[in-house]
């Protein structure tokens, strides 16, 4: 009996960005983004973000579960004062969570630098609780996009845009 020619299945690669593929780009006063992966479809946005200190963002809920890990400075959220990310921290926030990020956290003089794994949607929350803003992973690509054309970058070759 012949042999049959087995399938030949393609092996996917690894993807890599090195630190300086990507351009760190402004999302707000005082805060700066580098957006290494989306996934529109799947609702996933992976960022890593560059904190000032003293900054404090809008109080936002989270539609879908959140992984950070804290390379470097400090920050907490203000509805838990006791709980300080640290460099080496990792931090898991189930979905549906709710809380005021800030880096205004005491002796901490130096960038508070952040990596993000976000499914779903930030729903920014006014003082009375209602939706201002939402941010998720079409929107933060655009806007990655936007900032870098400002800043004179490249067009960047975010994995899974």
């Amino acid at each position: 009996m012949a042999a049959t020619p087995q399938a030949i299945m393609e092996i996917p690669e690894a993807l890599h960005r090195a630190p300086d593929d990507l351009p760190f780009v402004h999302f707000t006063d005082g805060v700066t983004f580098q957006l290494l992966q989306v996934d529109i479809e799947g609702g996933l946005w992976v960022l890593r973000t560059r904190f000032n200190p003293g900054v404090t963002l809008p109080r936002h809920k989270h539609t879908g579960e959140v992984n950070a890990v804290t390379f470097s400075g400090a920050w907490k959220y203000l509805e838990y004062p006791n709980t300080v990310n640290r460099a080496g921290s990792y931090l898991y926030e189930p979905a549906g969570s709710i809380h005021t990020l800030t880096t205004d956290v005491e002796g901490v003089t130096e960038i508070s630098d952040v990596w993000f794994a976000i499914r779903g949607a930030n729903l920014n929350l006014n003082d009375t609780g209602e939706v201002e803003s939402i941010v998720d992973a079409g929107s933060i690509l655009q806007h990655y996009y936007d900032e870098c054309a400002k800043a004179g970058s490249p067009t960047p070759i975010v994995i899974g845009a």
